[in-house]
């Protein structure tokens, strides 16, 4: 049987699929509720009157009040035009490393605050809703951060005394399925308490995880998981089934995207900058149609709102 190949769009077939407002409003309603309205705030879908003087508002008389097909979504706030969201949600499923907002902004003609919010609202769409991995699953950590040489002398200092290069930098944790999906976390440290809650929240028990010799891993299998690692320290790369191979090419691509195309991050918003790498991971970069890992993305977006004032504080 021959594999098929997944349609992937330009952005000249973006453009002629959506070339006016009317039709983008008509995508955002079509993919949330088909054929017909349904009120977002109580569920009616009978008494609900559409707005002539505003097209894609409607009114509804159950519970009186008025909704858009955007209503609890990222999108609700602010009058960028929907053509733009949808070329901004196009570029970021499509970039493999991402796009900055000094991009974006270029790309469609907004002001940077105003790129740098869009984009921080796709981002929050993407966090993880997935159930839980399970199977073999391989988990790591990654440090992101700047390079030594260019660190301050108390920084240098600080690594001279643990040996290790990750004073300073942002631990990411992360478990990867095998031939399935990712979930990476921000946290605190590459210790047994985190290891245990990412495994905990996200992997069931009694899958088997592959991990590296960090002793951290060592609690995983007295907490109903099976457990099997490869020693990195001493150049073992492979054991048996045990590699962490599939997840460091997830930690290659985000680190390629932190400093070739971010350059760098706070570390109050890198849990969405780590979602969005997860998503558009999970969504199967090339492997889908665009189309279709649009309409995911924007499926996604129901019911996750956050305004600037939360974004900022």
């Amino acid at each position: 049987m021959t594999k098929r190949i997944a349609t992937t769009l330009s952005l000249f077939s973006i453009m002629q699929r959506y070339p006016t407002k009317e039709a983008a409003v008509a995508y955002f309603e079509q993919l949330r509720w088909g054929d017909s309205p349904v009120c977002t705030k109580c569920g009616c879908d009978a008494k609900i009157t559409p707005q002539k003087k505003h097209p894609g508002r409607y009114w509804c008389g159950d519970c009186r009040s008025y909704f858009t097909a955007l209503t609890g979504t990222p999108m609700e706030y602010g009058k960028v035009d929907l053509r733009k969201w949808i070329y901004a949600s196009y570029l970021l499923m499509t970039a493999r490393k991402g796009i900055s907002a000094l991009q974006l902004s270029k790309e469609i003609e907004v002001h940077y605050s105003t790129a740098w919010y869009m984009l921080h609202r796709l981002r929050v769409a993407c966090g993880n809703d997935m159930e839980a991995l399970s199977g073999e699953v391989e988990m790591d950590a990654t440090y992101l951060g700047g390079k030594r040489k260019n660190m301050s002398n108390a920084k240098r200092k600080a690594l001279a005394d643990t040996g290790r290069g990750v004073v300073g930098k942002q631990p990411v944790l992360g478990v990867r399925e095998r031939g399935g999906r990712t979930v990476a976390v921000a946290v605190d440290s590459e210790s047994v308490k985190e290891v245990l809650k990412l495994a905990r929240n996200n992997v069931v028990e009694g899958s088997t995880v592959y991990s590296d010799e960090a002793r951290a891993y060592d609690s995983l299998e007295a907490n109903g998981y099976g457990h099997q690692k490869v020693n990195h320290s001493a150049k073992e790369f492979v054991n048996g089934m045990a590699s962490t191979n599939g997840i460091e090419s997830v930690w290659a691509v985000l680190k390629r995207g932190f400093n070739g195309v971010y350059h760098n991050w706070s570390k109050k918003h890198c849990q969405r900058y780590v979602n969005e790498f997860a998503f558009r991971l999970n969504q199967g970069n090339c492997e889908r149609d665009t189309q279709d890992r649009l309409d995911d993305l924007f499926r996604a977006m129901v019911g996750k709102t956050i305004t600037y004032s939360e974004l900022t504080a």
